[in-house]
């Protein structure tokens, strides 16, 4: 990854957009409690960024999920969109809400204390892809008139 690239990202609904000076690929896996409860799961993916370097295009609603930290998210659908310490320069952005989070690599976890091995390497399960449930895209079409994406 070039030095300080500029990505996109937003939440699902669009209501929520920023740019995000990124300079490397690397991001971490947390497993903490107050993540798992915050985003509803068993971990969550995220890269860690300067805040001088977020440009919030249309902001996010914010709440206090702890007495140290608070947490970015989108009142209208609900996505999060990260944590940030209440004394701090850094902001933790979720991967997933870059529109395109193929750019990055987990390099670590963090919170492994509360970490669920079993959800960790799941290579081995059963793959299914969206375009085979074919009642699934029948009713994505007939609602947006498009396949899923």
């Amino acid at each position: 990854m070039s030095e300080a690239e500029p990505m996109s990202g937003g939440c699902a609904c669009g209501a929520v957009r920023f740019e995000a000076k990124v300079d490397s690929d690397e991001a971490y896996l947390c497993h903490c409690r107050m993540c798992q409860r915050a985003t509803g799961s068993v971990s969550i993916a995220f890269k860690n960024i300067p805040q001088a370097k977020v440009r919030w295009l249309s902001g996010p609603d914010w709440y206090d999920s702890s007495p140290i930290a608070r947490r970015p998210y989108c009142s209208a659908c609900g996505t999060s969109f990260g944590f940030q310490f209440l004394e701090g320069t850094n902001l933790d952005l979720t991967v997933a809400s870059f529109d395109d989070p193929s750019h990055f690599r987990p390099t670590s976890h963090f919170g492994a204390e509360s970490l669920h091995e079993a959800w960790i390497d799941t290579s081995g399960l059963r793959r299914t892809r969206t375009d085979e449930q074919p009642k699934l895209v029948d009713k994505w079409i007939a609602a947006t008139g498009s396949l899923p994406g």
